[in-house]
Order: structure tokens, then sequence, then C-alpha cells
């Protein structure tokens, strides 16, 4: 996740967000506003509508979200998490106690974040 002297660490608009992690940020910074009683259901219809919107303007745009994605593909590898419904559904069943699902969330999306990062670097020494 940024650091917390970011740029990108504000609020900001939703029309000034500019990829799909850029609004997910805006989602991490203010979950209450997005995300009615913090339901990761929410989060995922939003994502649908998100992506269903690239595709109308015909924006091409890499997407992680969909069920068959790298992010959903990379809970159930490398976290043990999967869902017949969802990545969110899978998701909100394996949060600990001591966690909620919108921060179980951003966690893991930073740490699929941290991966995909360090595979571009390794990519592009190649």
């Amino acid at each position: 996740m940024p650091a917390e002297d970011s740029p990108q660490n504000s609020v900001r608009h939703w029309q000034e967000c500019t990829s799909v992690y850029d609004f997910l940020e805006q989602v991490r910074l203010r979950p209450g506003r997005w995300l009615p009683g913090g339901s990761l259901q929410h989060l995922h219809s939003i994502l649908i509508g998100y992506r269903v919107a690239l595709g109308v303007h015909d924006i091409n745009e890499p997407f992680d979200f969909w069920p068959d994605g790298d992010f959903t593909y990379w809970l159930r590898e490398q976290q043990g998490i999967s869902g017949s419904l969802s990545w969110a559904a899978g998701i909100e069943r394996a949060t600990p106690a001591d966690s909620t699902p919108v921060e179980e969330f951003f966690r893991l999306l930073a740490q699929f974040r941290q991966v995909g990062r360090r595979r571009r670097e390794d990519e592009a020494g190649a």
C-alpha cells in the first residue's frame, strides 16, 4: 500500500481515479462510504460494474478481479481461499476473528500487488 505521505494516500473524487487500483485506494481510505455494512459482496459488485464500464467504453485496462482473474487464482493458490460464489465470499469466510472482511481484503490485495510487482521486476531483469 502507499506510504503514509504518498500523494496517492489522499481522498479524491472517484472521477479522478486512473485505474482500478487507484479506485480501490479510495475505497480503502473511506470504506464506509463505498461498502455499506462492510460487505465485500458490495465491493465485488462495484468492481464487476467497473469492468463492464471498461468494456462499454472500449478501455483496455488489466482487470484481476473476474472469477477466473489473477487475484482469484492467487487467493486459491497462495492463500488457500476459494469459493464457488466469488473471491469476496471466500475472503469473508476466511477472515480471522481479529479482523474484518474489508481489512482482510486490503491486506491480501497489498500482498497480491507486491507479488505482482516482484514478478514484473524479475521479468524486466531477465
